[in-house]
């Protein structure tokens, strides 16, 4: 077989995909060889000798890891990167005892976002937007599910879901796009509601699904911003366009957010600190993938994390993800939130990084592309400066990617120094 890219000496960390919905397996192999011909892997075996029937062209990139930890590239599925200007007033204001909820009411939150973006140009946003994918890639993630949600008007919402196409083409990190305009209600419909929800169903998310803008439509449903019967309505209108449903769900109160994912057959449910055992038996039986994002929780300063733990031994695929945006979670590092994984809902390195790669795949309806490194998915992959994976969530607050690989191209490498010896 043809191949362009080839590891070797590699001790790969990998989940296993499966036809099932069910939480995937994760396997370590030793002095590993991959393979991949045109992006894709074409060839995974445990022992080098047995690369020998690999034919590599003239000009095949080859990587001796001598032994170095290979993971998948992360897969970010829950991300709001395109932003204009930040909130670091708001997280002193947190720090000082004020709630996320009070800082909102006071102008703070999500709106004071939405009030910023209407002012930036797309230049603007695609300039301030890139450095950011910059820092995701850097830290081994590959694939992000990018959001709109600060426009929340036909204008600033197509604005926002064309920085994300944009940013798709030039950069080498890949963005899933998703359409967020019931994020929040905005000041001018605040009393007529219906208003802003007919504006969404009949005059955005038929201009975002017919210029091919977003794979997927989002809404935030809680009692005072969308509340069940409204994002029924909002997903119901997504779903018969075409769009693939997600839902923030259960993240402030149990108010029915997540058995609505599972009654409209949506791909994924985010947040879900506050969901039941039911809701979880409903996800199962409908096959939606819960995502979990502790990050938020814990830049919050608040202490009920989702139960993950039990959602996974429940026998949900259950993913986790950053939550980046520049209110409740201002980080791009995926190492980081699989530390937090670990800490806050008890997850097994193992089960941290298999969260954050093949479910997080699923979450996006990636599961047959990404996620794991075995013939057949797109060769994108991390080499790791560590012993072994569980290192990279015990050695948190630094940067241990070495090298990071988008589609069997090498797309970022850790250049700094060595430190000097004395």
């Amino acid at each position: 077989m043809k191949a362009d890219f080839l590891l070797k000496n590699a001790q790969l960390a990998t989940p296993l995909g499966s036809p099932e919905f069910v939480p995937a397996k994760f396997i370590v192999i030793e002095n590993a060889v991959l393979a991949a011909h045109r992006g894709k892997i074409v060839f995974v075996a445990e022992n080098n000798k047995e690369a020998s029937e690999i034919e590599l062209e003239e000009s095949a990139q080859v990587i001796d890891c001598n032994g170095k930890t290979v993971t998948p590239g992360f897969v970010d599925c829950h991300t709001h990167p395109v932003f204009h200007g930040t909130r670091e007033d708001e997280f002193e204001m947190r720090v000082m005892g004020k709630t996320y909820e009070e800082i909102a009411r006071s102008g703070g939150g999500i709106k004071a976002s939405v009030r910023s973006l209407k002012q930036a140009s797309k230049d603007e946003l695609l300039a301030e937007m890139l450095p950011r994918l910059d820092r995701f890639l850097s830290h081994g993630t590959t694939t992000i599910e990018a959001k709109s949600g600060y426009g929340l008007s036909v204008e600033d919402e197509l604005k926002s879901l064309e920085v994300i196409c944009e940013a798709n083409r030039v950069h080498s990190l890949d963005l899933v796009a998703t359409f967020l305009g019931a994020h929040e209600v905005p000041d001018e419909y605040q009393s007529n509601r219906s208003d802003y929800i007919d504006l969404v169903i009949k005059e955005m998310m038929p201009l975002v699904q017919n210029q091919k803008l977003a794979d997927f439509c989002d809404v935030f449903c809680e009692s005072h911003v969308f509340n069940v019967e409204e994002s029924r309505k909002i997903l119901q209108a997504a779903k018969d366009l075409g769009f693939g449903l997600k839902i923030h769900a259960d993240q402030l109160t149990h108010n029915g957010g997540t058995a609505l994912a599972a009654e409209l057959g949506a791909v994924s449910a985010d947040h879900l600190e506050f969901s039941t055992e039911k809701d979880w038996q409903d996800m199962l039986d409908s096959q939606v993938v819960p995502v979990m994002l502790p990050g938020a929780v814990f830049f919050l300063g608040k202490d009920r994390y989702a139960p993950a733990k039990r959602m996974l031994e429940s026998g949900l695929p259950v993913a986790i993800a950053t939550d980046f945006n520049p209110g409740t979670y201002m980080s791009e590092s995926m190492p980081l939130i699989c530390t937090l994984s670990c800490l806050k809902l008890k997850f097994t390195p193992a089960q941290a990084f298999t969260a954050v790669t093949y479910h997080a795949a699923l979450a996006i309806n990636r599961g047959n592309l990404l996620g794991t490194l075995e013939v057949d998915k797109e060769a994108d992959l991390v080499i790791w400066d560590v012993p072994n994976y569980k290192y990279i969530p015990y050695h948190f607050g630094a940067n241990l990617a070495q090298t990071v690989v988008k589609s069997g191209k090498i797309v970022w490498k850790n250049e700094s120094p060595e430190y000097t010896k004395y």
